[in-house]
């Protein structure tokens, strides 16, 4: 059954709470059916704008797929963004869900089609209370999270002007639902990629003498590369190097030529990105060289740690707790989250912070991020769009 967006209907005012949830689930699945990589979310950029129109609210262009509004814009209190990402991932979905995406390779394995729709929900919340707003509240709509750098391109584009505190959250389906984190800090970690390209020469396995074999230095050039973090890092910084991939590909009886390592790192300190970069380059030349094969070391950077500013995550927290209930802190969940995001870019530039709230429910909402079994955890929404209403100043519905 495919959700059709005019199913969608979000109006300008006296809206009932429960058929705004309920617009806002439809909305949510409509997004999952008909996902969108980064910077090709134009479908999904234009079901925002519609529903933006039918709010009567204005809104403008940034970062090509990216939206912005601003609610009370004269208000003078602070002037605070919410923030909603919106692409999906090269994936190919395993549920059997109805609203299972329809688009091959593609779909919502980060909750992200919940985020546009909670983020749509608060925004007609908000509109309906818009004269009792204390101070702007602006709306961005982002692409390209999933690895596209979108926050900077938004930024870059003028997302933030006038803007003095950001607020954002992520689904977290290892955190139990009711639960959620919001530390001063670091709450995501940084990361980035490497691969790593070992040229040697290739031959017959059964000459070995004669050959200058790539996949054993692969081999060896993996298991030297998982000393960096237990012995070259201190042990109070948090940081994960794994090798993902080793491809060499030939026949059973063939040495190749070249073999290809790819993997990723993360770090809670910004600091430790060019130490463990350069380890890799160091380890990765020397250990191929110990096997007389060559050792070609790319970088790629990606985002910097995810890092909440104190008066902000005070504010967060107090809003989650009571919203939650005061048993809201999922305290033996270790922070930082060593997943990364480039909200990242956004607490570079202005006070805010970032919330991971809870979606195991216990009802298979416990299928992590970017597994092809993942669905976004509907019960959500409500929640976080009171939670939303709250860190703007709005009026809360009476449920």
């Amino acid at each position: 059954m495919t959700v059709s967006p005019k199913t969608v209907v979000f109006t300008r005012a006296g809206q009932e709470w429960n058929e705004l949830m309920d617009a806002a689930v439809r909305l949510r699945r409509h997004i999952h059916q008909n996902p969108e990589l980064a910077w090709n979310e134009t479908d999904t950029a234009a079901v925002i704008r519609r529903a933006l129109d039918s709010l009567d609210i204005s809104w403008r262009i940034c970062a090509e797929t990216g939206t912005v509004a601003t609610l009370a814009p004269n208000a003078t209190g602070l002037h605070i963004a919410l923030r909603g990402d919106m692409d999906a991932l090269p994936i190919v979905e395993t549920t059997t869900n109805e609203w299972a995406s329809t688009r091959a390779g593609c779909m919502h394995a980060c909750g992200h089609d919940g985020h546009v729709a909670t983020l749509l929900a608060a925004t007609s919340w908000l509109k309906q209370h818009e004269d009792k707003l204390p101070g702007p509240v602006t709306i961005l709509f982002q692409p390209a999270e999933e690895g596209g750098h979108g926050a900077k391109r938004m930024i870059e584009d003028g997302a933030l002007d006038g803007v003095e505190t950001i607020f954002g959250w992520h689904n977290w389906p290892a955190i139990p639902f009711g639960k959620a984190v919001c530390p001063d800090g670091a709450v995501m970690a940084g990361n980035g990629t490497f691969r790593i390209t070992l040229s040697g020469a290739g031959g017959h396995a059964s000459q070995p003498e004669l050959c200058r074999d790539p996949v054993l230095a692969a081999a060896a050039v993996t298991m030297a590369l998982q000393q960096i973090v237990s012995r070259r890092l201190t042990p109070q910084h948090a940081a994960v190097l794994s090798v993902t991939s080793i491809d060499a590909p030939s026949g059973a009886t063939i040495i190749p030529d070249t073999a290809t390592l790819g993997g990723s790192i993360r770090i809670a300190k910004s600091s430790d990105r060019d130490v463990m970069n350069g380890l890799i380059q160091q380890i990765a030349r020397d250990t191929a060289a110990s096997y007389g094969v060559e050792a070609l070391v790319e970088i790629f950077p990606r985002y910097d740690a995810t890092i909440n500013h104190a008066l902000p995550a005070q504010t967060v927290r107090e809003a989650l707790a009571e919203e939650l209930g005061d048993a809201w802190h999922a305290a033996d969940v270790p922070v930082p989250i060593m997943a990364s995001e480039d909200f990242s870019y956004y607490l570079k530039e202005i006070p805010g912070a970032f919330a991971l709230i809870g979606s195991d429910d216990g009802e298979g909402h416990d299928v992590p991020c970017h597994n092809a079994r993942y669905d976004f955890n509907d019960r959500l929404i409500p929640i976080v769009t009171r939670f939303f209403a709250r860190l703007a100043g709005a009026p809360l519905p009476v449920t």
